[in-house]
């Protein structure tokens, strides 16, 4: 019997369509979902989120749609004809608007039920937790240490984890002012350099001088701090043979008192006393501890973390904060329902980044499961980054500076400080960025660095959310994945994202995203009838 191809897509997806026409495929049109249903996808749609967005993509998507529109053509005609004929292949950008009943046996679907395990940042964040149970590998080596606020257990290990990072701080804030480290004004761009930053890229740090005698001094500040890490490290050493081991924040230390003397010293200015015996012992703790602490480099020395909505999409309701109290507070008082207490992940910002042209940027990677068991994987070899509209910093904590989503820097006018050498709509393609790692003479950081932690970093999420997927035989799913890069070029993953905006905002964009969905047909129709057809720029990295 030949095989019917009758196909239905739901959302502004033009590009989707036009490839299925030329493939002889006739569209069954869906009711329109109303304006609520297009703007709720969007970038970065969390499929257990119930309320629209307020923001201006909805506009953006239904003239995308619209501009498809042929009412005068044969697809009409086809289309009134295949009214009533249920679709063999779904698109859709949001899985709940889809009428159940339009779910053959047979149908092939976009996406899987109950992925939220991977695709919220409070699923991911739990899914990570309990990865060394499943798998031999530790999250700390790709993923930003993360917490669940609304959980008792989380937000204690959060409040131990601020302390024992201010502790750490310490110690490198004084090793920087006894002249470990050379140190500028922030006015004056200094070069922190790492493996790939190779002098062209620069972070902000803070004016600390042993001059500044008008400054408060804290002699005893260092030594406590040394204390808290020696016991810090005590408690990593036993922890595996004796789990009673008492930790050293849950000892007799001040610790309010403790973290005003910190916030002194690392936000204020404030000087520190270190002797030469002290900062020996500073070294050898720090050089101990990132033995035990792969986030230790990348965690920095201002203690700057990240308070996300669980389940909010487009970098709605992210803030960066450097106050444990502050944290606490604005997560106990917002009022939303999807952004109460019960739903927010706190996550260690990654300080030590490397930035192009002094501006923070990210990499949306995507990838595509075809079947959750066999688990199978296939990793898109064409990637794009999104940078910041203003320069860098870690003592100005606004969205601009640090928040890469196109959803958030679309509101902001490229600040005149910003460094002309940044792209205009703020968008390179991964070609850009090799070349770019070659002028610094970092030629093989792509491919040796970059891309094996990023495919690891997908193939460990997506074991640690596996058992809580609701997966349908026949069933497949694009994910963009968004990373940001340390300063030594290892990516840390950020999050995973169900419906990965296809709206171009760039000419790279415009022809890369068009690339993956042609390429994602490909690999889910064409590879079935012909195994050895092209499927573009797929790669498969995983097959049980």
């Amino acid at each position: 019997a030949q095989e019917k191809k009758i196909f239905a897509v739901q959302g502004p997806y033009p590009v989707i369509r036009r490839l299925l026409r030329a493939r002889g495929w006739v569209e069954r049109k869906l009711p329109r979902t109303g304006r609520q249903l297009e703007q709720h996808c969007g970038d970065q749609s969390k499929q257990r989120l119930h309320t629209a967005p307020s923001n201006g993509d909805g506009r953006q998507r239904e003239e995308e749609e619209q501009c498809d529109e042929d009412p005068n053509s044969i697809h009409d005609l086809m289309s009134y004809l295949a009214r009533d004929q249920s679709p063999n292949f779904i698109w859709t950008n949001f899985l709940e608007a889809l009428d159940r009943q339009l779910l053959q046996e047979d149908s092939v679907l976009n996406h899987y039920a109950r992925v939220d395990a991977l695709t919220t940042k409070e699923g991911l964040c739990l899914s990570l937790q309990n990865l060394p149970w499943i798998e031999k590998a530790d999250p700390n080596a790709f993923f930003p240490r993360c917490y669940r606020l609304g959980t008792m257990d989380d937000r204690e290990a959060f409040i131990e984890d601020f302390r024992l990072t201010a502790a750490r701080s310490l110690l490198k804030l004084a090793l920087e002012e006894a002249g470990d480290r050379p140190v500028r004004n922030e006015q004056v761009r200094n070069s922190a350099k790492g493996p790939c930053e190779a002098g062209q890229s620069h972070i902000s740090h803070p004016n600390h001088s042993t001059a500044r005698t008008s400054s408060p001094l804290y002699p005893e500040l260092v030594e406590e701090a040394m204390e808290i890490c020696k016991q810090h490290l005590d408690f990593l050493h036993h922890q595996d043979i004796d789990r009673s081991t008492p930790s050293p924040c849950r000892t007799c230390i001040d610790w309010d008192h403790f973290l005003q003397q910190y916030y002194h010293v690392a936000h204020e200015g404030a000087g520190l006393v270190l002797t030469r015996q002290q900062r020996k012992q500073c070294q050898d703790l720090l050089q101990s501890l990132a033995e035990k602490l792969p986030q230790l480099d990348m965690e920095g020395k201002l203690n700057v973390w990240i308070l996300k909505p669980g389940a909010e999409s487009q970098g709605r309701g992210i803030i960066c904060m450097r106050r444990l109290e502050e944290m606490l507070q604005l997560a106990w008082s917002c009022k939303a329902p999807s952004v109460q207490v019960g739903r927010w992940v706190v996550q260690k910002y990654v300080e030590r980044l490397l930035t192009i042209f002094g501006t923070k940027f990210d990499i949306r990677q995507w990838f595509v499961v075809t079947d959750w068991k066999p688990l199978t994987v296939w990793f898109y070899q064409d990637c794009y980054l999104r940078f910041c509209s203003r320069p860098f910093s870690l003592h100005h904590l606004e969205r601009a500076r640090h928040l890469c989503n196109v959803s958030v820097q679309k509101w902001y006018k490229t600040s005149p400080d910003q460094d002309p050498r940044v792209p205009p709509d703020r968008i390179w393609s991964n070609k850009q960025f090799q070349a770019y790692l070659a002028q610094l003479g970092q030629a093989d950081a792509w491919h040796q660095v970059l891309v094996p932690g990023m495919k690891a970093a997908i193939l460990n999420a997506l074991h640690s959310a596996r058992d809580r997927v609701h997966f349908r035989k026949g069933n497949f799913e694009l994910y963009g994945a968004d990373f940001v890069v340390g300063q030594d070029c290892q990516p840390w993953l950020l999050e995973v994202n169900s419906c990965p905006t296809m709206s171009p905002s760039s000419a790279v964009t415009r022809r890369l995203c068009a690339n993956v969905q042609r390429d994602t047909l490909r690999l889910v129709l064409d590879r079935k009838n012909n195994p050895t057809c092209s499927i573009g720029a797929f790669e498969l990295i995983y097959k049980e």
